[in-house]
């Protein structure tokens, strides 16, 4: 992508969020999807009850996202 490409994207979406009223609504449906992908990993066959797959769901996204940390500093050392 070209330098002018990234800053009109970066321009675009500076006002889309601008005209945004509504911040949780509008990410709403990515952050349930990112939720049941964890939820599907520890439980693919669906048998925990709910608030097993939400706790064990909730540990998975922490790896993930220390993982992800891990990576980083990796990266930068």
């Amino acid at each position: 992508m070209s330098s002018s490409a990234e800053e009109r994207g970066r321009l675009g979406a500076h006002v889309s969020w601008a005209r945004t009223s509504d911040r949780a609504a509008r990410t709403r449906p990515a952050r349930q999807a990112f939720l049941a992908r964890f939820e599907a990993e520890v439980d693919p066959d669906g048998v925990l009850s709910a608030e097993e797959r939400a706790v064990r769901a909730e540990h998975a996204m922490k790896a993930h996202m220390t993982r992800i940390r891990l990576a980083r500093s990796g990266r930068r050392n």
